[in-house]
């Protein structure tokens, strides 16, 4: 099966790109805000239905790093790349469940502002802000740079500076997604994403099925057949064959997943863009059930790639797997393409181009509003509106253009440690600040800065010394080996690590805080948990 794809196939998606770009700037510029309002930036007024805000939410949470990364490690490590997909939605279900409600009623615009609520100060909107840039910032140039990799391997070009142009051309358009069009121009664009992405891919996962006469069954076994590894390929262990300890590491990996997926700031900025609790539980629900279903989607691409391809063949043209969505895809269609499998193809790559775009543009959003709101106007006592405003698209521009130069310094080297390190973070400082900050009493700020450090701290302190930065043919830095910790991600020790920060830095606060934070805890508590009592503003 061939790994390149048609002249007809490569123009058309390159009309493709060219009118998804034009058409959501447009839809940018048209809904973006048109007057000094920080609600309508920053929230879109709430004025989302539960349908497109969970449509949204979905859009931010799939990014093109689930896309083309999961579906590779569907394609490669077939049983492993599963329980990879299945936790990235139990991760969204948890958020559901655990953090979403009481989220929105702590929160306002910013993550800062819901750790805030409690423990006012700038030195924890400060720290609330670096956690997201941290977290956020790996992830940006992750996509940004897979761009340039993705649009030569789509269009068949190749050179250094034609991939330079790309990442450079894609990042002035998400700077300006974010700085336009704000919550509502960003939603939007959300929207356009998961319904094409959705859509599309399941046509895709139909036709694949179809192949097998619509029997997971023969789906799974031509795959292992075509896997190189045999039955071993519908079992544990493939993606972590050469660890020292395979099952702890698939453990510490789902534990990563699972707490620091929906936890990150471009995830949870979303909860305050519902009117209400109801509304938010509401939006989560269509969430949860468009990220379930894409995981079908893309478990069924990705088995079909390598049935279809060969996980031989996917590795060699990139040993992580990214391209396994669109090969899979393409060889959905066969040898001989109709002009409408082709324009289906098109609407493929159009899909992942877009899904690059949005996502991006989100996190973007994320950390330019966390710079404004939580650093800039926290230390003017009256900003005006429209001096936050200026200063949060100021902050895009800034955030962009420093995402884009490190993105072109890294493109030639392997992305997965830059993922990996965002989710760490997210599992390892965020999720046990909002945990302890939405449901323990006697929580103080000494322990809340010690969660965001203490766990920081410890992802980058061991990050460094996995295998997906040395010692390994698929590394950041194949010919260096300072490989040093045996695992493949930092969750089983960081994640408690974190937790173990927060709860010694409030035991060292002493009794007399303690029971000062139980006290103003137990003032918020009715709205924090019910919405029982007024909103701060």
């Amino acid at each position: 099966m061939t790994t390149e794809f048609s002249g007809n196939a490569q123009a058309m998606s390159l009309v493709g790109f060219s009118a998804v770009a034009t058409v959501t700037l447009l839809l940018c510029v048209m809904t973006g805000p048109d007057r000094d309002d920080l609600d309508e930036f920053y929230t879109g007024y709430s004025s989302l239905s539960p349908l497109r805000n969970g449509l949204a939410i979905a859009g931010d949470y799939i990014s093109a790093a689930t896309v083309l990364g999961t579906t590779g490690v569907i394609a490669l490590g077939g049983y492993d790349g599963i329980a990879l997909a299945l936790s990235t939605a139990l991760s969204l279900m948890l958020l559901m469940f655990l953090l979403a409600e009481p989220l929105r009623n702590a929160g306002r615009f910013t993550m800062g502002d819901a750790l805030a609520l409690r423990m006012p100060g700038r030195a924890v909107r400060i720290a609330a802000c670096v956690v997201t840039l941290a977290a956020l910032l790996p992830l940006m140039l992750v996509q940004l740079a897979g761009t340039g990799h993705l649009m030569s391997f789509i269009l068949g070009f190749s050179g250094e500076a034609m991939q330079t142009g790309c990442i450079i051309g894609v990042g002035a358009l998400m700077i300006s997604y974010a700085a336009i069009g704000g919550m509502k121009g960003t939603a939007l664009i959300q929207i356009l994403k998961i319904v094409l992405l959705l859509g599309s891919g399941a046509v895709v996962a139909a036709l694949i099925l179809a192949k097998f006469d619509w029997s997971p069954g023969a789906l799974f076994s031509a795959a292992a057949g075509n896997s190189g590894v045999g039955p071993d390929f519908l079992a544990s262990g493939v993606q972590f064959t050469g660890s020292a300890s395979p099952g702890l590491d698939m453990i510490s990996t789902q534990l990563t997943v699972v707490l620091g997926g929906a936890v990150l700031p471009h995830i949870t900025m979303r909860m305050y863009t519902a009117s209400s609790a109801p509304q938010v539980r509401r939006s989560m629900s269509w969430a949860v059930s468009l990220t379930a279903l894409f995981v079908l989607v893309i478990t069924v691409v990705g088995f079909g790639a390598t049935a279809l391809v060969g996980r031989e063949a996917i590795a060699r043209v990139d040993p992580q797997g990214n391209t396994a969505y669109l090969l899979g895809s393409g060889a959905a269609f066969g040898t001989h393409v109709s002009t409408a499998e082709t324009f289906l193809f098109t609407t493929v790559t159009t899909a992942v181009f877009l899904t690059v775009l949005a996502s991006v543009a989100g996190m973007i959003l994320a950390c330019a509003n966390s710079l404004a709101h939580d650093v800039f106007a926290a230390r003017v006592h009256e900003m005006s509106p429209r001096r936050e405003m200026t200063l949060a698209r100021l902050s895009a521009l800034a955030v962009g253009v420093l995402a884009i130069v490190l993105a072109t310094m890294v493109q030639h080297h392997s992305l997965q440690p830059l993922v990996t390190t965002s989710f760490c973070l997210g599992a390892s400082a965020i999720a046990p600040a909002l945990v302890y900050s939405l449901f323990w009493r006697r929580y103080t700020r000494t322990g809340l800065l010690a969660t965001l450090i203490g766990g920081s701290l410890a992802v980058l302190v061991l990050m460094p010394g996995t295998s997906l930065v040395s010692g390994s043919p698929v590394a950041a830095f194949p010919d260096a080996d300072f490989n040093w910790f045996p695992f493949t991600t930092t969750g089983v020790l960081s994640v408690p690590f974190g937790f173990l920060c927060g709860w010694l830095g409030t035991v060292a606060s002493g009794r007399s805080t303690t029971q000062e934070q139980r006290r103003q805890y137990e003032a918020v508590e009715g709205w924090i948990l019910a919405g029982a009592v007024h909103r701060r503003s």
